[in-house]
């Protein structure tokens, strides 16, 4: 069955409509679920995470958070999640650009025009302070907009980057669903042995990256990998003092890794004394 990955605005009634959709489906909706593992991943405290994430973050907690550490553990716990069958919807931080490659997962985003978003979350905050609650809408935006240019090198509004776009200052949250739903049934989008093939083998990367990330001897390595039907490839410059080997080791532990393929060079000393000159 094909995965939802959903990115949607605050006040849009996104939360509604991924609620909806995973109600029909039978599966569940994850959204901050990973937030645990991340944050012992980051050796930092949850809270600080969902703030980061979210665009609320002080500037000490902006000035201490990894954020290569950060987009690599976000990509491994995402696509953990999407390997759990019980999961219908995936929702925000990322996962509708970073699961777009992979042919049977939908990429939603769900909008609505600014002055109808503030007006729901006043109601929603039962509050007449229009001017603080279009302030949070707008640094909300902002932080998300920051986060997937950062990331992915994309903007998010714009609707190439989805298969849907649903507007819900014209369509109701059960014409949103209706929408989705039919968008399962469609061929484009089934689960093949090919599409889960990429699926496989981008997942496998996300978690091979963490592992070399989170392990002390490989965790500074520039390391690209690739993945193809279980068969890990490692290539890059490594520095005077880093082992190649380790990256092997540590690629090889990771579950579903078939065999490694190392392409990783050591940086000459000539380069090196070159730089320094």
């Amino acid at each position: 069955m094909p995965l939802i990955a959903m990115t949607r605005e605050m006040g849009s009634l996104g939360e509604q409509v991924a609620a909806a959709v995973s109600e029909r489906l039978c599966k569940e909706t994850v959204h901050q679920e990973f937030t645990d593992n991340l944050a012992n991943k980051m050796r930092l405290r949850k809270s600080h995470v969902i703030r980061f994430l979210d665009g609320k973050a002080s500037m000490w907690e902006r000035l201490t958070t990894d954020k290569t550490s950060l987009s690599i553990y976000t990509a491994d716990e995402t696509f953990r999640l999407a390997e759990n069958d019980h999961v219908g919807v995936i929702r925000g931080w990322g996962a509708a650009h970073l699961l777009r490659p992979v042919p049977h997962v939908i990429g939603v985003r769900v909008c609505a025009p600014i002055e109808l978003r503030v007006k729901r979350m006043m109601e929603r905050l039962n509050t007449a302070d229009h001017d603080f609650v279009a302030h949070e809408i707008r640094v909300s935006d902002e932080a998300h907009g920051a986060i997937i240019r950062r990331h992915f090198g994309i903007n998010w509004r714009d609707p190439e980057q989805y298969d849907i776009v649903l507007n819900t200052e014209r369509l109701t949250v059960k014409e949103c669903v209706d929408e989705i739903m039919d968008l399962l049934d469609d061929p484009e989008f089934q689960e093949t042995r090919e599409s889960m093939r990429i699926f496989s083998d981008f997942a496998l990367v996300a978690h091979v990256r963490a592992a070399l990330r989170q392990d002390s001897r490989t965790s500074k390595m520039q390391v690209s990998i690739t993945g193809d039907n279980g068969v890990i490839t490692l290539t890059g410059l490594v520095n005077p003092g880093e082992e190649p080997k380790h990256a092997v080791e540590v690629a090889a532990m990771v579950p579903g890794v078939k065999d490694v393929v190392k392409g990783l060079r050591m940086v000459p000393a000539s380069a090196l004394h070159h730089v320094e000159g």
